[in-house]
């Protein structure tokens, strides 16, 4: 099955002026993310093993092609993508079909209409996006329980 690319898990979520996309691939090299204002997004990446991830997407709605920022964290790539008109989607992709399986809702990231409203009105910041990366901080917090351990001796 050489030479064919892989599919990475995507989850997405949204926001009224934008969309989430979480691309869950640890230690990814050459990232490339392109988006093009008819809604096409396209990711590409370099997997640990030296392995081709690909995929482009067909999004609900249009999105200016500078509006997509890209950070690179241990274990997954977020992608955040500006929406060309504010709105809440009816969906992530412009078909009426099933998303394909790897495309999953990212819950801890959802967001609906009503919710949206209780925010902070900060909360567009995209730094206040990272701390939001769900696993991270219990990890970081395991890193360092051995060094109490000694600390209570």
């Amino acid at each position: 099955m050489s030479g064919t690319s892989r599919h990475p898990e995507v989850l997405w979520a949204q926001r009224s002026d934008k969309v989430y996309l979480t691309v869950a691939l640890p230690d990814a090299k050459d990232i490339t993310v392109k988006c093009e204002p008819e809604g096409f997004f396209s990711f590409s990446a370099v997997g640990v093993q030296g392995e081709p991830f690909h995929f482009t997407l067909e999004l609900y709605g249009p999105i200016p092609p500078d509006g997509c920022k890209t950070r690179t964290g241990l274990r997954n790539i977020l992608c955040s993508i500006q929406k060309e008109q504010r709105g809440w989607w009816k969906r992530l992709l412009k078909t009426e079909e099933k998303p394909a399986p790897y495309i999953k809702v990212d819950w801890n990231k959802w967001c609906d209409e009503d919710e949206e409203a209780d925010l902070a009105p900060d909360d567009d910041d995209d730094d206040t996006y990272v701390g939001q990366d769900g696993g991270s901080s219990d990890d970081d917090g395991m890193l360092y329980l051995p060094d109490l351990e000694k600390a209570r001796k």
